[in-house]
């Protein structure tokens, strides 16, 4: 199941992840990598309930591109406990230009792949990205 325009293919375990974030809650975050090598798109890192959005955010390479999803649980100003699945396309300037062309151009393909996504980010750097923006577009 590859996509004409990219090639790119994605690994039957990132849906399965996926759906176990949405619905089961099993993970806080997942950081997804193409492997360049087989053109697809590959779970590279689990985060547990317990990590922090300090720990995703430390899981992002300062010079590689990376798809990335993270569950957010905020309290709304009406004091409602809600929680948001933001989709987060890491590329940072650092990264190689093929990389993020690759990236870029894989991008809508695998989001569509994860049905449930709420919120998306583009981040180049860290700031991009920062608990202030993730709260931001949350409310």
């Amino acid at each position: 199941m590859s996509n004409s325009a990219s090639g790119m293919a994605v690994n039957d375990e990132c849906k399965l992840k996926f759906l176990e974030l949405k619905a089961k809650r099993n993970f806080r975050f997942i950081v997804f990598k193409i492997e360049e090598k087989i053109q697809q798109v590959m779970v590279e890192k689990l985060g547990q309930p317990d990590e922090s959005y300090d720990d995703f955010a430390a899981c992002m390479p300062a010079d590689e591109c990376r798809y990335a999803v993270f569950d957010f649980d905020f309290i709304t100003d009406e004091h409602c406990q809600k929680s948001k699945i933001f989709f987060i396309a890491w590329s940072p300037d650092g990264a190689r230009v093929r990389s993020k062309m690759l990236y870029a151009s894989s991008k809508d393909r695998f989001k569509r792949e994860l049905d449930g996504i709420q919120v998306e980010l583009q981040a180049t750097d860290p700031s991009e990205m920062s608990m202030d923006i993730i709260k931001g577009r949350a409310l």
